[in-house]
């Protein structure tokens, strides 16, 4: 690896024009398809110039960048390991389009080791304890990748109280699938100038609902790469109809073991089936009675509905 440019002292934006110049660790997950809050075609536009890097953080990435000193400062008191800061953006011999701008570096043993700090909502907390998120596997994986370290420290602190960090070491299985998607996404799409694929991430089907909320009425011929499409929406919506079918199957089946009784106990597994008490609205009810009051809260709203046929 070697440095591109040293941080220390640099702006908001120049270190964003600075990141258009390859691929960075967080980068990662939004090639993927595995980042629920950016979409590939966010990052397409971005890294290619057709559109603005956003100007001001938002308050999840502000706090992480004020906390960051604290979790440093906390794992270091838990493991006696000490953080250095590495102000500079790293870019990979090998790949060059690969770059790392790291939270930090642990010298272990005369090796060099990954630290990356995060912060998140209580409501991540389990996932947490079970391991490092998917996305963050994606992003220090790509780190060692750059550097060539063997092993990252990740800590985090999540919902204000609970600090938890992992060990994570290098996977050259999962490097390897990091750098093949990445110099695709840079070679064929940003230097290429290429339209990505959509992927089926919650962020790209935000972003495709968002940008095309409105259609103009008119019909359009569509290039007959999009014929295998139908075809194999087709052979999706019969699958899952036939597993839903079987679910429902091993439903009853269970079903039929319970009869009478709320709750059972195999192995590990607890099976329950418990009577739960609702309450629904009439809205038709309301409507034909009430209408005056009905029309008064009618909230209405409008949405794009895709079907193949």
């Amino acid at each position: 690896m070697r440095v591109l440019v040293k941080t220390a002292g640099m702006g908001r934006e120049e270190w964003l024009q600075w990141r258009r110049m390859g691929i960075g660790g967080s980068d990662a997950s939004i090639i993927a398809g595995v980042n629920k809050f950016r979409s590939v075609f966010q990052l397409w536009l971005d890294k290619t110039g057709q559109a603005e890097p956003e100007g001001t953080e938002s308050e999840c990435a502000r706090f992480g960048t004020l906390l960051e000193p604290v979790v440093k400062k906390e794992f270091t008191r838990r493991t006696g390991l000490k953080v250095r800061n590495r102000r500079a953006i790293l870019q990979s011999g090998e790949h060059p389009f690969m770059l790392a701008d790291l939270d930090g570096v642990i010298n272990e043993n005369g090796k060099l080791c990954v630290f990356e700090a995060k912060t998140a909502s209580a409501y991540k907390l389990e996932a947490w304890e079970e391991g490092i998120p998917l996305e963050y596997q994606c992003q220090i994986q790509h780190y060692m990748a750059v550097t060539g370290a063997e092993k990252t420290y990740i800590a985090a602190l999540v919902g204000g109280n609970h600090f938890i960090y992992h060990e994570a070491f290098r996977d050259e299985g999962m490097i390897k699938g990091i750098v093949q998607m990445e110099k695709e996404f840079w070679e064929e799409y940003v230097l290429g100038g290429k339209e990505p694929p959509a992927d089926g991430s919650e962020a790209t089907t935000r972003f495709l609902n968002g940008k095309y909320r409105d259609s103009n009425g008119a019909a359009l011929r569509l290039p007959e790469e999009a014929l295998p499409l139908c075809s194999r929406y087709d052979e999706l919506s019969g699958q899952i109809k036939e597993l839903e079918r079987q679910k429902e199957a091993v439903t009853n089946q269970m079903k039929g073991y319970l009869k009478e009784y709320e709750s059972g106990v195999v192995g590990d597994r607890k099976i329950s089936w418990k009577t739960v008490n609702s309450t629904t609205f009439d809205r038709k009810r309301l409507q034909k009675e009430r209408k005056e009051i009905y029309d008064q809260y009618c909230v209405k709203s409008s949405y794009r509905r895709l079907t193949v046929a």
